[in-house]
């Protein structure tokens, strides 16, 4: 008895001994990853720091891994266009001591950054890991199994020089038009491989389903690999039947193929996992390693396109910088979600790398939510980059990056950065030999010039077969560029065969949060404030634009008049998607007036079909018109993807402004007896609450008071772009109303073309009303085409703003070549005081020109606001002035404003962008006018409300 339970025990304590190995053994078969620094700009981990120059400098102390140490106080800051003497070169010292699991003993431990600035020198227990890294961008690795100490305590020591010793690196890095930081970065790891193990695999998975693959290994074991197919949750869907296999002592090669698979696109982003399981001869399994693909094939097709899946394609893209303003370089995967959700919202399916690899997280992100990607080799101008070390860069980011399907092309460098001795290194590294391209040349197959004029496009160089997209376009500054001007681009980028579309320049303010000077925003003058949105994702009224512009729902502009029929014509923007898979909903809307509650009112919705149109194909689709339709203020569309996000909403003015005011404005029932009198140069008006004053000289508007109180709206109208004498002053009786007219003398230069014409003069006409209300009706003589103001103004102290109300486009406001990408129904904007790009990054900015006013109520400080009425179709309304922007020596992007505060005009100016001028950017951008029949007057009709009660809608 005693010897079988001798035995027992003897059994349980062999397998207590064994169990924990097999669970070992099972562990082993997968890489491990532990986590040195923290993961992300919002996760990190404290090393002990020691920083030479500059701020906190001389001293031990403490920072957070990973960061630019910039951002955690230490060392000066530099934007790449510094000076050199002006620039800071102090190196950091790092250390951090941490353990390793006795478990991984056996096994190939690496140690692997994912960036450093600059050069960095790396050692394990006072050993060097390997040799000295430089380049900012790339991630890179050693192996140091047999530095550790297992079980015990170890440490880390990282030497990072800010400035590279070799200069082609800080040419290419450092002296770019971009902040320039120090320090570990990004996230610091060691990963544990089984001791037989794939090191990595490069895979090429095409449309058909057909992959081909090379399998890096180390193993002397190895006699064979399976493959499984599976979902991103890890579920097997198929076994792989392995065609074809080479083998070689490091590497394999081979083929397969998957059977009913989807396909990769940015419109559905179809992902798999790829599982590689390596075998001994016995059937083991000795490393598994997993592998997210996508299935794709990219082509670029000489003077003809650049094709996904067989579907030629145009990128609507935009650069984009690694960047966040707290902390620089660092950044985070749920930024790069958010930075790709907004690109998706503005419709965009494509976007550069602006001018390095960026985050793992970011193509992560770009593969799962879906945008094409064109990833770049660090380079600026000249010099060249030195080509020896270049030769492992191209390594490290085609390595790192080879097997993202959102990447269709490589480029190597950016703009004369290109060594050419580089060109074909990426196809040594890259299975699916990827093309590459030089940004702002014309190379092999394409031509990616950057910033050229609108009239470019008549094409009649050499280069004219060439495959056309510009990898920077429409640079933005400020509030110019970017949705300004891309409405004219796009239209002929669309309908030109040989166009494959551009990317924006940029997507994001580079404004750096300045530790050392009390947390201001840094653009560094107009060199980084080129963003869509802001440091903080603020969205400026561009974003909108682009949004509209870019729609893949392309809808026919239309004015719905009486005779609507609620046919809309449209085309299938898509490249992927047909048209039936989206939805559309129809509000008909009626809008609160000015002392509503600024609600929208559905007084008929319906959930429309689109029509089955494959990509490309044009058709329509019809609204059904509700019986009361035509007392609807407007119509809006709202379109939906498939993911049911919304794609655009369009909106359609029903009645239009002299319809729907005239009836507003009547809805006042309270009448006054109306007294006048002249005093010197001065007419005095007298009705109920109200008192005006107008110049008996010129008929000008001088002061409106309340019950004695100023509203301050006064030294109008001013007739803009017109300097005719006048004629006569007087005033007429009609009714219960007077009239206080001024006519000016017609002019006395008639042009030879239209000597046969008799020209109007201009004319002012005030009526008082018995219910206080002021209208005001303007005639300025007709001229065919302008480049002044045609308009009207008034002077009202931006001091005493508080806020505005309307009924028209909104809430951003326009510039002639930015119409697109506001919604008309009523709005409401706080008043502020935001310079795009530069200050505030409070938006919709307030100040500005509104488009389509129907009516505005004013928000004074001290209850001396007034709300005004527009009876005149497509007028224009001028909201107080904006600063210019500090550094816009050559006035590209800082337009000339009427005189005067408040302005209702029949026409704006265009916006410019960093490079060009509003007129050389397409027709919207012109400053020319064109108003029609020489006699027939430019009319502006309004009316005032200063009453306690405006009308009631």
């Amino acid at each position: 008895m005693y010897k079988r339970i001798k035995s027992s025990i003897n059994v349980l304590l062999l397998l207590s001994f064994f169990i924990p190995i097999l669970s070992l053994a099972q562990q082993s078969i997968h890489t491990e990853r532990q986590y040195l620094s923290g993961t992300s700009k919002d996760d990190t981990k404290t090393w002990d720091f020691f920083c030479s120059e500059g701020r906190n400098s001389g001293k031990w102390t403490k920072i957070e891994v990973p960061s630019c140490w910039e951002q955690q106080g230490f060392g000066a800051y530099n934007y790449g266009h510094d000076p050199m003497e002006d620039r800071a070169k102090e190196y950091g010292l790092y250390r951090h001591k941490f353990k390793v699991s006795k478990d991984w003993k056996g096994r190939e431990i690496k140690i692997v950054l994912e960036g450093v600035m600059t050069d960095a020198e790396v050692k394990i227990n006072g050993k060097r890991a390997g040799e000295i890294h430089q380049g900012s961008f790339y991630e890179f690795k050693y192996s140091i199994s047999k530095l550790i100490h297992y079980g015990k305590e170890n440490l880390l020591e990282i030497k990072v020089d800010k400035v590279s010793a070799n200069e082609s690196v800080n040419y290419a890095e450092r002296k770019a038009d971009f902040w320039v930081f120090g320090g570990i970065y990004r996230p610091v790891y060691l990963e544990a491989f089984p001791k037989e193990n794939i090191e990595r695999v490069a895979i090429n998975a095409e449309m058909t389903g057909d992959i081909s693959t090379d399998i890096f290994l180390h193993s002397n074991a190895a006699q064979y690999v399976t493959l499984e197919l599976q979902d991103l949750k890890g579920n097997k869907l198929q076994d792989l039947p392995i065609s074809k296999i080479e083998k070689s002592d490091a590497k394999w090669k081979l083929n397969t193929k998957a059977q009913n698979i989807q396909t990769w696109n940015p419109e559905q982003p179809n992902l798999y996992q790829l599982t590689f399981l390596l075998k001994d001869k016995k059937g083991k399994t000795l490393h598994q390693y997993n592998q997210r693909i996508g299935f794709r094939t990219v082509e670029l097709r000489e003077s003809d396109g650049v094709y996904v899946n067989g579907q030629r394609i145009k990128f609507k893209g935009v650069n984009r910088h690694s960047f966040h303003p707290e902390s620089g370089r660092t950044t985070s995967k749920a930024l790069s979600i958010e930075h790709v959700n907004m690109m998706k919202d503005m419709n965009m399916n494509a976007v550069r790398m602006s001018h390095y690899p960026p985050d793992v997280h970011f193509l992560e992100v770009c593969d799962s939510l879906g945008l094409f990607v064109i990833d770049e080799l660090c380079t600026w101008h000249s010099p060249k980059l030195d080509t020896e070390l270049s030769h492992k860069l191209v390594k490290e980011l085609v390595v790192r990056d080879v097997n993202h399907p959102s990447i269709l092309l490589w480029a190597n460098g950016n703009e004369t950065g290109w060594n050419t001795d580089l060109d074909d290194d990426y196809a040594i590294w890259d299975i699916q030999k990827r093309e590459v391209i030089h940004p702002w040349n014309i190379f092999k197959k394409t031509n990616t010039l950057h910033y050229f004029r609108y009239h470019a496009f008549a094409r009649d160089a050499y280069s004219q077969d060439k495959i056309y997209f510009p990898t920077e376009f429409l640079h933005g500054l400020y509030d110019g560029g970017h949705g300004a001007g891309l409405d004219d681009y796009w239209q002929q980028m669309w309908h030109m065969p040989l166009s494959a579309g551009g990317f924006l320049w940029d997507f994001a303010d580079e404004a750096i949060l300045r530790t050392d000077r009390d947390g201001e925003l840094d653009t560094d003058g107009n060199h980084a404030a080129d963003g869509i949105v802001g440091p903080y994702g603020e969205k400026e009224g561009s974003y909108y634009t682009i949004k509209e512009v870019w729609s893949p729902i392309y809808i026919e502009d239309r004015f719905i008049r009486d005779d609507f029929n609620g046919k809309f014509r449209i085309e299938n923007r898509y490249h992927f998607t047909n048209l039936k898979e989206c939805k559309l909903e129809a509000k008909w809307l009626l809008f609160d007036g000015p002392n509503g509650k600024n609600k929208s009112h559905i007084l008929d919705q319906q959930q429309l079909e689109f029509p089955d149109l494959a990509p490309e194909q044009k058709g329509f689709f019809q609204v059904e018109l509700p019986p009361n339709w035509q007392s609807a203020h407007a119509l809006h569309l709202t379109a939906f993807d498939p993911y049911g996000k919304e794609i655009f909403t369009w909106s359609y003015p029903i009645q239009q402004a002299n319809e729907l005011e005239i009836e507003q404005t009547q809805t006042l029932n309270t009448k006054s007896k109306i007294s006048w009198k002249k005093h010197g140069e001065e007419y005095h008006f007298k009705v109920g609450k109200m008192e005006y004053q107008f110049s008996a000289k010129n008929g000008i508007l001088q002061k409106v008071k309340k019950e004695g109180h100023v509203i301050p709206l006064e030294n109008g109208p001013i007739l803009l772009g017109q300097n005719d004498a006048i004629d006569t002053i007087y005033i007429d009786k009609k009714d219960e109303k007077l009239k206080l007219i001024t006519q000016f003398v017609a002019t006395d230069k008639t042009p030879k073309w239209a000597a046969h014409v008799e020209l109007s003069s201009d004319k002012i006409s005030w009526t008082i009303h018995p219910n206080a209300l002021l209208e005001l009706e303007v005639e300025i003589k007709g001229k065919r085409i302008v480049q002044d103001y045609k308009g009207i103004s008034f002077t009202f102290p931006e001091t005493e703003v508080s806020g505005m109300k309307w009924l028209g486009d909104g809430p951003y406001r326009v510039w002639r070549n930015r119409l697109k990408g506001t919604r008309f129904q009523t709005w409401q904007n706080d008043y502020n005081n935001t310079i795009t790009g530069v200050s505030g990054f409070e938006y919709p900015e307030f100040k500005g020109f509104y488009s389509n006013l129907y009516w505005a109520k004013i928000e004074g400080k001290n209850e001396n606001g007034f709300t005004v009425y527009c009876h005149t179709p497509f007028t224009y309304l001028h909201m107080l002035t904006p600063e210019n922007p500090p550094q816009d020596p050559k006035k590209k992007v800082s337009p000339v404003f009427p005189e005067g505060d408040i302005s209702f005009l029949m026409n704006i100016p265009g916006i410019g962008s960093k490079f060009q001028q509003p007129e050389t950017m397409g027709p919207q951008g012109h400053t020319e006018n064109y108003f029609g029949n020489d006699d027939d007057p430019i009319r502006i009709h309004l009316t005032f409300d200063f009453n306690t009660q405006s009308p009631k809608i």
